[in-house]
This record gives C-alpha cells, sequence and structure tokens, in this order.
C-alpha cells in the first residue's frame, strides 16, 4: 500500500486560509522594534484595561520582583506542611538568585513525600509505579525504561559494593590491634 506524503494529504488545512497564519511575515508591519506599526492594531494598545484581578481564597505566594499579582493565580494547592514552609522560605530571595530555584525544587520533592504520608495516614497505599508513568513507559518507550532499570541496577551494585568494602577494611581494621612502641619487645629472642 502507498502512503501519501503528510504534505499532500488532503486532510491537512491550507495555511493560506487559516485567520491569522503568517501574520508576522508581513515585512512592513515587523512586531519587532523598531519599526512596529500599531495604528491597525485590534486588540491591545496602550489604553488596555486591567482585568478586575481574583480575589483568591487561599494563600499565593508572590515573588518580591513584582508590585502585583497577575488577574489570575493558581489556587488548587495552596502551600501546606514543610513543602510549604520551604516555598514561603524560598519566595523570600529573588527569582535571579539560584537558592530560591533550588529550595522550590527541594519543596516539591518534599510534598511528594508528604503526599505519600498523608495517604498511607488514610490507609491508602499509593500505586507509586502507576503514578510514575511505568505503564505508558513500558509500552511506548520501553527501551527508556529497561536502560533507566538497568542503570539504577547498575548503580545499587556499585553502591553496595562499596558500601561492603569499607565495612570489610573497617572490621578488618578493628581486629588489627596496634602495640605502642614501648611495648614491642624481643620475648624468647636471643638477648634473653
Amino acid at each position: 500500500m502507498e502512503r501519501t506524503p503528510k504534505t499532500l494529504s488532503p486532510a491537512l488545512a491550507d495555511p493560506a486560509t487559516i485567520l491569522g497564519w503568517g501574520v508576522d511575515a508581513d515585512a512592513r508591519n515587523d512586531p519587532t522594534y523598531p519599526i512596529r506599526d500599531q495604528s491597525r492594531d485590534h486588540g491591545l494598545t496602550r489604553r488596555w484595561d486591567r482585568p478586575p484581578v481574583q480575589q483568591p481564597d487561599v494563600e499565593i505566594l508572590q515573588s518580591i520582583e513584582h508590585i502585583r499579582q497577575p488577574a489570575v493565580v493558581g489556587t488548587s494547592v495552596p502551600p501546606r506542611g514543610v513543602s510549604g514552609a520551604m516555598r514561603r522560605l524560598a519566595f523570600r530571595w529573588s527569582e535571579s538568585n539560584w537558592l530560591h530555584w533550588l529550595i522550590l525544587l527541594g519543596a516539591d520533592r518534599v510534598d511528594v513525600v508528604e503526599g505519600v504520608v498523608e495517604d498511607l495516614s488514610r490507609g491508602t497505599l499509593p500505586n507509586v509505579p502507576a503514578e510514575m508513568g511505568v505503564g505508558a513507559a513500558w509500552r511506548h518507550d520501553r527501551e527508556r525504561l529497561v536502560t533507566r532499570w538497568a542503570l539504577a541496577a547498575g548503580t545499587i551494585a556499585v553502591g553496595g559494593a562499596i558500601a561492603a568494602n569499607v565495612r570489610r577494611e573497617r572490621a578488618a581494621a578493628k581486629r588489627t590491634v596496634l602495640l605502642p612502641a614501648s611495648s614491642h619487645r624481643d620475648v624468647g629472642g636471643a638477648g634473653d
């Protein structure tokens, strides 16, 4: 069976018939500085009125770099617990500071642990492989999943071997008793 090239497929729309397609291709109305012609703009202009600001009923964390919140903010997951305290701490620094982002990344990881603890406290055992998408990865990207498992197993094996070697060396060091220099006598030797 011969396949039709995607560019010749009748299911694809003609870009010329799509409203707004190629709007930035008009060299006479280049949207970049300094030659933008705003006289024919439809929509946002300098006389734009700010929409009413959403009045959230939960705590919203705000960057120290912005004076006001956007018109719409997310309220589905307010900061709570240890992860919330970490997020509040992160927003004491500027977004240009790496510490701000590292604390937020850490707060995300802590939030995952808090979620698992919350599930366990309710008597629900979380299905971690399903939540991590292992089933979908097995169906759609098996090679990468197996590679990751192999790398994880190899890392665990190497870490275990290193830990066992360190433990063995420490045990051997405990068995070896070092005596002070004055206690080294030739007992029953030629000098007696």
